[in-house]
């Protein structure tokens, strides 16, 4: 077995041999929230759809999920654990070591519906395209909510760290990325500046106070070591608006490569791209439809 000599290791494989009820609190657990047929195409694709629906009612009677149901959407339901749901997951072995973050009424999950579905569908579209191509990427090799320090109490969190294994006969090459969804809901000089905060991350050496409380280097090199065994490469999936002004705003996260210190030496090490998630949905992740943020022509995500 051979691993690419830039790349790191994933966290496991995509559906592991347990019960689909398990399952679903897992998904649940992780994904913080997501519709009747999300869970369907992650867990279950190639069965009908009560497969899934069923054990849904079921963990829904015994008071360890509920839904809120999506507005103007001809009734669809997007499922989320309840706080009895939420305490029984934290032992789940999957789980842990991962925070939760449980929504615990109708309220608080139709505030967190749109931005936590459209993370659920940008997972998808590369599940989907990890089954089509024979890879492997299942519905715990994705981790939303990633939070990393930057120093001066400072934190950084991602939308998503994806673990993805591309096969090639015998060949096994470990993949990760940071994951960052827009959806036009802020400015996009503030889009952009999210890079700054990358840059910092990959840069941030902690350091340890001697004796005489001055500063000095820990040697313990970047803290992003801690996690990964090479930094992941920062992807970029944007929704929400017209493809002129999505264009626009890759354009501007382009423009500060090109002219922030830290961030264009940043950019000379890490894989950086954006795409549409109309166009991964469509086309698949492994197209050429990921924008190079240092520049140059369109191409799949693991060739950026």
């Amino acid at each position: 077995m051979t691993f690419a000599a830039n790349e790191s290791a994933s966290a496991g494989s995509a559906i592991f041999a347990e019960p689909l009820p398990h399952q679903l609190l897992s998904a649940l657990a992780l994904h913080r929230m997501a519709t009747t047929s999300q869970l369907h195409e992650m867990l279950r694709p190639n069965a009908g759809r009560r497969i899934v629906s069923r054990p849904l009612s079921k963990l829904r009677q015994s008071d360890l999920v509920d839904y809120t149901v999506l507005p103007r959407s001809n009734g669809t339901r997007a499922w989320y654990l309840t706080g009895e749901g939420a305490r029984l997951t934290r032992d789940f072995p999957a789980l842990r070591g991962r925070p939760p973050y449980p929504i615990t009424s109708a309220t608080a999950a139709s505030l967190k519906t749109p931005h936590t579905l459209t993370v659920v569908r940008t997972h998808l579209a590369f599940a989907v395209d990890a089954r089509r191509r024979g890879d492997e990427h299942g519905h715990l090799d994705w981790t939303p909510e990633v939070s990393h320090p930057l120093g001066d109490s400072e934190r950084i969190i991602a939308d998503a760290v994806m673990y993805y294994t591309r096969i090639d006969g015998n060949q096994r090459t470990k993949l990760r990325a940071f994951i960052e969804v827009d959806r036009t809901t802020m400015s996009s000089e503030r889009l952009a500046s999210k890079l700054i905060d990358y840059a910092r991350l990959w840069s941030y050496r902690p350091q340890a106070v001697s004796r005489q409380r001055s500063r000095q280097p820990s040697g313990t090199g970047p803290v992003w070591l801690r996690w990964y065994p090479v930094f992941p490469r920062v992807l970029f999936v944007l929704a929400g608006a017209s493809r002129h002004t999505l264009g626009n705003r890759i354009s501007d996260m382009q423009a500060m490569v090109a002219q922030h210190p830290l961030v264009a030496a940043f950019a000379r090490e890490v894989r950086l791209g954006a795409a549409l998630l109309e166009d991964i949905e469509h086309d698949g992740p492994a197209q050429a439809v990921w924008v190079p943020l240092t520049g140059g022509e369109l191409r799949p995500w693991i060739a950026l």
